[in-house]
Formats: C-alpha cells, structure tokens, sequence
C-alpha cells in the first residue's frame, strides 16, 4: 500500500511497532520513487503513543488526506480454548484501534476533507469457528465503519476493505497451509486466492473515489463469500 501510494505521487508515513528494520528498509523504496516519507513507531493499542505518532506526522507533513488502519492481529483457536487474554488483545487492536487512530487523526483529516480506509474481513461476516474472536473483531470494524462514516459526513469520507483468502509470502507457507489455501481457491468462485494487489486496488479505490462514496465495505474475496 506504502509504495503504491507513493506511485501515485503521495508522501506517505508509516507506522510500526517492533518491525523497525523493515520500516526503514520501506521508508528508502519510498525515497527512491522520489516521494517524502518516515516511519513513526506507533503501539496503536496506547492513545499515548498514538497521539504522539500524530503529532510527529503533522509536524512533518502539515496534515493528512488519506488514513488507512491497517494494523490486526490474526490468529486460529478453537472456541472453548480462547482465553480472555486473546479476546481482549484481538478486540484491542482489531477493533479499538480503528477508532483511537481516527480519533487522533481527526482534526487532520477534517481539514483536507480526508478519507478513512479500515480493513476489515470476510471473517467480519462469515462465521469461521475457530476464530471466534478474529470474526467477532472484524464484524465490529464492519460496523464501526458504518458508525464512522456517518458520524463524520460530510467532512471525511469512511470506507472498508474486506478481504478473503489472500496469499502469503511463499517463505511463510508451511505445507499445510499450502494445502488448506488450494481446497480454498478451488471454493472460491475465481478459482484463486487473492493477492496483495487485489486488496491495494481496493484500498486505491476508495483513495481515490468520490467522496460522496462513503460507509461501503468492499468485499475483495473472489465471490468466497457467496458459496
């Protein structure tokens, strides 16, 4: 998402939390497209670090037009072995996030007339058992858009992106994972799985669309979500 904003001729800041190095090592490909950039450290789930991540960007850049909060956790685990931890830590980032970075960035977006972009999930609306807690989080990111767009019209235009099955890096895909990605293209009405660039279009899209579009979630899921 980073470098196709910048692509497109957008200054970009990004944000991390333990993945210093591949920040910086982002910030330079983004330098190289010839566009500003910093890498912020940010615990999205800190208003305290949010706020001062704000600060920074605002100080560096005068303002802001497009948020996306991009930050989740993901995980697998059977129903009854969820622990009140994991459900607390997956709604913490997954879903107060969302709206503690918006809220920061607020004054920011108003003034450029901006536009949010959350990403949600196809768990937000499917019910997959073993991810009671993802799914649970993703709906109230679904909804929280929704919120969102009208709590903040006409000024900031809110959307979301909700993809499906999206290809990892093939260093990260153990066999199986492999296998379980294959029977689910072979569900999946576009005979595939998805790819980061099918979410970064999405993510473009609403980047670029219309302010008038506002409170939609995209489902970018190859029609999974139909079967």
């Amino acid at each position: 998402m980073a470098l196709e904003f910048a692509r497109r001729g957008a200054d970009v800041a990004i944000t991390y939390l333990r993945s210093e190095a591949e920040a910086k090592n982002l910030v330079a490909e983004v330098q190289q497209l010839g566009r500003q950039t910093i890498a912020v450290r940010c615990d999205v789930t800190d208003e305290s670090s949010i706020k001062a991540a704000m600060s920074e960007i605002s100080r560096e850049f005068g303002g802001l037009d497009v948020l996306v909060n991009n930050a989740a956790l993901y995980e697998g685990v059977p129903f009854e072995q969820i622990t009140a931890e994991q459900w607390d830590r997956m709604f913490a980032t997954n879903a107060r996030s969302p709206y503690l970075v918006s809220r920061a960035a607020l004054d920011m977006l108003r003034g450029s007339k901006g536009r949010i972009i959350n990403m949600g999930s196809l768990g937000g609306a499917l019910p997959w058992t073993t991810h009671a807690h993802y799914c649970s989080s993703k709906a109230a990111v679904h909804m929280l858009t929704e919120v969102m767009a009208k709590a903040l019209a006409p000024e900031v235009a809110v959307n979301c992106v909700a993809p499906g099955m999206i290809e990892l890096e093939p260093d990260a895909a153990a066999e199986r994972h492999v296998q379980f990605m294959e029977r689910m293209a072979a569900k999946t009405p576009m005979k595939r799985n998805g790819s980061a660039e099918d979410v970064v279009a999405a993510v473009m899209f609403f980047a670029t669309a219309p302010q008038f579009v506002t409170g939609q979630i995209m489902y970018v899921d190859g029609g999974l979500g139909l079967s």
